[in-house]
């Protein structure tokens, strides 16, 4: 959940500050135009307009590390440790170019082609419409145009979700396409986990395995990791809503979501990662771990986007999504850059590679307005010596949002004056009660607490929440975990047969999370109680 933001100026003292942290690389070979003095400046003001605890930032150029700079605290909590270069964050979505580069490794080695039809190294490999099935190829998997909706898919991988990989490939032909085949561009997470899938069905070995030992350890990143932190591990942020909490490693499930968004890495890391990938794969000393040629593929064009509404300021005429990367051209320059949000964090990578340029900004704050207002800062001191003030810019537009949203929900939003809930009886109550099963998520039950309808994901480590009823069977669910899950409050409408009875619900989100894709959802009610169900189940 995003929280509302303090707004303030940078003082003095907080730049005497950032000079004085416990950790600072800096060289005086920075790109022409950008100056440690406006990378600190942005990176203050950004961390205090967007009440960001801690940020890590590192400028890669010409084949050097030349800046690499941790500012702020691990923790929401003030008295957490300060941010250094060997901090590790979740970097979320930034983890699908190693899923990528994991597939061009297979590329380069003779195993794979791009343009191989996936259901012929995965004869199990299943979507919705088997004529899809037939023609889906690897590069399906990662440009976002396959015809599923934003974000089908991810209350598998996300929302507490305890599904494994296995369970999340079997609900994958459930998943139903919102336009034709390979049309229109719809971020997707879910593929890049059947990606995953298929880097170990041809290696015989997790996806952690590879990536760790054939991408982090091969090119030699420091503090980078395919798996989370685990106890014992003390130099770890955590994100906005995270209680810190490390789990132990005999106890840890490996989650299904780790090929779109699994890994965690300190900014030194991620600048040795820009570093190989500014110089086609090839690692400071000389190690080359994927060829040129796969680097070059990633970084192609293959999926043409929709241009932001930055695009005249910023002089961009078209933009795409490569093989695990976004790009674009940028005041004349092309720019290749990605970003990842998740467990409360959000990264940003991007290159300038006509200038031989890379910048890696990672955060402990649930919102990427932080991370767009550096990258694109930072990207535009690289590219031309100036910026316009991108700050500014996205912290109006949030306010502007926030003020909308806010004005929305007291004057026609549920529970306002326009719209209030009403109380049922317990006999009224009791129609909903029972287990409902939907094709791809499975099993959702409703319950009675006390007054309280109650709905419960399965397969969730908490995902559950208290029905407040709306006329005509339609309720608004407010999930318990307010740090987590409270801007993903959802409508749940309930459906009847005929003769009045109960039958199923549909779902659709309040707020504007595409990853809580409670739209896709369709459970029909199995049993009217939880005893029913295991009768039924005993038979």
């Amino acid at each position: 959940m995003i929280q509302r933001f303090r707004h303030s100026c940078m003082m003095a003292a907080s730049a005497v500050a950032l000079l004085s942290a416990p950790y600072a690389t800096r060289a005086a070979s920075l790109p022409p135009g950008l100056t440690e003095q406006a990378i600190d400046t942005t990176v203050e003001r950004a961390r205090q307009a967007f009440n960001v605890p801690g940020i890590a930032v590192a400028v890669v150029h010409d084949g050097q590390i030349v800046f690499s700079h941790g500012y702020g605290r691990r923790a929401e909590d003030k008295g957490s440790a300060p941010v250094d270069g060997r901090t590790l964050f979740a970097i979320g979505s930034n983890t699908k170019e190693f899923t990528a580069t994991a597939l061009a490794l297979l590329v380069d080695q003779g195993k794979l082609g791009w343009d191989d039809r996936v259901i012929d190294h995965m004869p199990d490999f299943r979507v919705a419409d088997p004529s899809i099935t037939r023609d889906f190829r690897v590069s399906d998997l990662l440009t976002h145009h396959s015809g599923m909706g934003l974000g089908a898919g991810d209350l598998m991988l996300f929302s507490h979700s305890t599904l494994t990989r296995p369970e999340i490939l079997a609900g994958l032909p459930f998943m139903p396409f919102t336009a034709p085949f390979r049309t229109q561009y719809a971020y997707n997470n879910l593929l890049y986990v059947v990606a995953g899938a298929l880097v170990e069905r041809l290696t015989g070995q997790s996806w952690e395995d590879v990536v760790q030992k054939r991408l982090i350890d091969a090119a030699g990143l420091p503090a980078c990791q395919s798996t989370p932190p685990v106890k014992g591990q003390t130099n770890v942020a955590t994100g906005e809503g995270e209680s810190g909490l490390l789990p132990d490693k005999a106890s840890r499930l490996l989650p299904g979501v780790a090929p779109a968004g699994g890994i965690w890495c300190s900014v030194d890391g991620m600048a040795r990662w820009a570093q190989t990938y500014l110089d086609g794969g090839r690692t400071p000393d000389g190690r080359q771990v994927f060829s040129q040629a796969s680097r070059d593929a990633l970084w192609a064009p293959h999926a043409l986007l929709p241009l932001p509404d930055t695009a005249e300021a910023t002089r961009t005429h078209f933009r795409a999504y490569g093989y695990g990367w976004f790009m674009e051209d940028f005041f004349g320059y092309k720019r290749v850059w990605h970003t990842g949000t998740i467990d409360g964090m959000v990264s940003y990578m991007t290159f300038l590679p006509e200038l031989k340029t890379g910048i890696v900004i990672l955060t402990n704050h649930d919102d990427h307005n932080a991370t767009y207002s550096i990258a694109t800062t930072l990207s535009a001191y690289a590219a031309t010596g100036t910026s316009a003030d991108w700050i500014a810019h996205w912290r109006d537009a949030e306010n502007a949002e926030h003020a909308a949203e806010a004005k929305a929900a007291t004057s026609t939003g549920p529970g306002s004056p326009a719209r209030p809930f009403i109380t049922l009886s317990e006999s009224a109550q009791q129609d909903y009660v029972g287990t409902y099963r939907d094709d791809w998520r499975g099993p959702i039950t409703i319950s009675r607490r006390g007054p309280d309808l109650r709905m419960a994901f399965s397969h969730a480590d908490g995902l559950s929440g208290t029905l407040s009823a709306l006329p005509h069977d339609l309720f608004v669910v407010r999930w318990d975990d307010r740090g987590q899950d409270g801007s993903d409050d959802a409508y749940v409408q309930f459906e009847r047969d005929v003769s009045g009875k109960v039958v199923g619900m549909s779902m659709r989100l309040i707020g504007s999370d595409f990853s809580f894709d409670a739209q896709d959802l369709h459970p029909k009610k199995v049993s009217s109680s939880f005893s029913e169900e295991k009768e039924a189940k005993g038979r």
